[in-house]
């Protein structure tokens, strides 16, 4: 069996759910998932200028009704729960957890704990942290010892 972590910051789409299960082929996947919930104010402005890049200008003026805090704790544990749901109704095994600090540690943990093959990164197009290296991919290189693939999620169920 093939052993993933999957690092993911919303809710799985049933596309990124078949993407993500069909990536080995036939071969039995077993995933990790680590779920990041929505961070601070300086997210939120990063969130922002990654929506104009996307020329999304209504989702940038809607950034500040995106829960924060315990609210986001909250809709991070029931994206968590869909998301496992989903995996294990396609066949995989699944079980997860929200990262609480600081995801790239609680991810070398994690890949170290389960004995992970790879980590695969589920995000949106996050663009200044990109073109800066400074995204989860991008500094996982560096950290957890597996190839790291990114990928960007699907926006519609």
């Amino acid at each position: 069996m093939f052993t993933s972590v999957l690092m993911i910051e919303k809710a799985l789409t049933s596309a990124d759910v078949e993407f993500v299960t069909t990536l080995h082929g036939d071969e039995s996947v077993s995933f990790h998932v680590l779920l990041q919930p929505r961070g601070d104010q300086a997210d939120r402005l990063l969130r922002a200028i990654d929506d104009v890049a996307l020329g999304e200008l209504d989702e940038a003026a809607r950034e500040g009704e995106t829960p924060e805090g315990e609210e986001a704790l909250s809709t991070g544990r029931r994206a968590l729960e869909v998301s496992l749901t989903a995996l294990r109704a396609s066949g995989s095994a699944a079980a997860g957890r929200l990262i609480d600090a600081h995801p790239l540690d609680e991810l070398q943990s994690l890949v170290q704990e389960v004995g992970a093959d790879e980590v695969i990164v589920l995000t949106d197009p996050h663009y200044v942290e990109e073109f800066f290296h400074r995204d989860w991919a991008s500094r996982a290189r560096h950290k957890v010892g597996v190839p790291v693939l990114k990928l960007f999620s699907h926006s519609e169920a």
